[in-house]
């Protein structure tokens, strides 16, 4: 393989690598082993991104080994990783080629979110913990090592227990359907339509993301509350779904006249670790009717993948989802007992898939990750497969252990 340096003084390859391998499916469907030689050219991420997750011919598989959180860099940098350095940019100098930070989002100037916000405000601060009211409305106690602002964005593992959410009932939703109007003022930016018409000429995938009809009823009512909803009063819990789903079919309407994504990715947490949180009658009921509204309308819009984000074991839901339009499953949590070899020989490429990288196994490093790598590579030569950890990097996975997962996997993934 014949290196240059690049702008950022890392080595950046300039010829294809010969000796890696994936499968590219044949007309009959069936994978088929090939080499990156010999290919026309590099594709540019959108192209990769796209090529791989519909079982096309990608010059290589992207590389997402997965990203920290605040208190992963805390451990890393008494690891070896220096404080003052990005820690994307250290890692690929480190490993000696260029690649784009893999989770860098695109904002249309879309806010699918209630408007106005709660007030984020503390309420109690006693023993340790505080009390706090989070932008959605709920009251939740969560360590005082925190702040509000950790509840409105993932920048580390926060345990929160709620004491309130804000739909109790059928007055609660009249009040909370007031601040999902689709066009409330800062509903849609200024130069969304600029947005949109530099999206046409992108060269990185562009991914819309929203909440699922669990994880947003779920944020209005609670779990507990939600699930006793469903059963006491099915036609209101019914009624918010519908709602949901309007509102976001007005907003994806809206982008799909100016841009066509590459995906529309769906936030769904709705796993265990051995079970559905709800059961399947309850999610073709309350759910389905949703997945399918929004599979049709982007697939009508040229949208190629329609994503799902759900921790836990989601065995009991992939049927379920690929009955309802959807075709790639994201992060596929082995500790739940998933197993993406098990579910490529079930479902085929009807289901692409991200993540599925054992966290434990980095963890411990050596011959377990390796182990590890040799048993997701086959799907990954299969097509329809981006390897990457299976949630958020924690803690317990050090720096030197997680630069040496992301030598195997840049070079299992034909980047080095």
């Amino acid at each position: 393989m014949t290196v240059k340096r690049g702008a950022e003084g890392g080595r950046v390859e300039r010829q294809m690598p010969g000796t890696g391998t994936f499968a590219r499916p044949d007309n009959a469907g069936r994978g088929t082993r090939h080499t990156w030689e010999g290919l026309d050219r590099r594709m540019n991420a959108r192209e990769r991104f796209v090529a791989t997750l519909t079982f096309g011919r990608p010059d290589r598989i992207p590389f997402i080994p997965g990203g920290p959180r605040e208190s992963t860099l805390a451990a890393w940098h008494e690891q070896g990783l220096p404080r003052d350095a990005d820690w994307w940019a250290y890692l690929l100098e480190t490993l000696g080629f260029e690649a784009k930070l893999p989770w860098s989002h695109v904002d249309l100037g879309v806010d699918f979110r209630l408007i106005p916000l709660f007030e984020e405000k503390v309420l109690e601060h006693k023993g340790g913990h505080l009390i706090v009211q989070d932008w959605k409305g709920n009251i939740c106690e969560i360590s005082d090592r925190f702040d509000v602002s950790y509840l409105k964005t993932s920048k580390d593992f926060v345990t929160r227990r709620w004491l309130k959410c804000p739909v109790e009932n059928r007055d609660d939703w009249e009040r909370m359907k007031e601040r999902y109007r689709v066009d409330a003022p800062g509903r849609f930016a200024a130069d969304f339509e600029a947005r949109c018409e530099r999206e046409c000429r992108r060269t990185d995938p562009l991914l819309v993301s929203f909440s699922g009809p669990f994880w947003q009823l779920r944020e209005w009512c609670g779990f507990e509350g939600l699930c006793l909803l469903m059963a006491d009063d099915p036609d209101l819990v019914a009624e918010m779904a519908a709602f949901w789903t309007e509102f976001v079919s007005q907003l994806l309407a809206r982008i799909f006249l100016r841009v066509t994504p590459d995906m529309i990715y769906l936030s769904e947490d709705m796993a265990y670790k051995a079970h559905s949180m709800i059961s399947p009658a309850m999610v073709r009921q309350f759910l389905v009717p949703s997945y399918r509204a929004w599979s049709h309308m982007a697939r009508a819009a040229g949208v190629r993948l329609v994503g799902v984000d759900s921790d836990g074991y989601i065995g009991e839901l992939i049927p379920i989802w690929l009955e309802s339009g959807i075709n790639l499953c994201d992060p596929m949590e082995i500790a739940a007992h998933n197993d993406i070899a098990e579910y490529r020989r079930e479902y085929g490429h009807a289901v692409a898939y991200r993540g599925g990288i054992d966290k434990r196994a980095i963890a411990r490093g050596g011959k377990t990750i390796r182990a590890e790598l040799r048993h997701v590579e086959p799907v990954m030569r299969d097509g329809g497969y981006i390897p990457s950890c299976d949630h958020s990097v924690p803690g317990d996975i050090s720096w030197p252990n997680f630069v040496d997962y992301s030598l195997l996997l840049a070079k299992m993934t034909g980047w080095l």
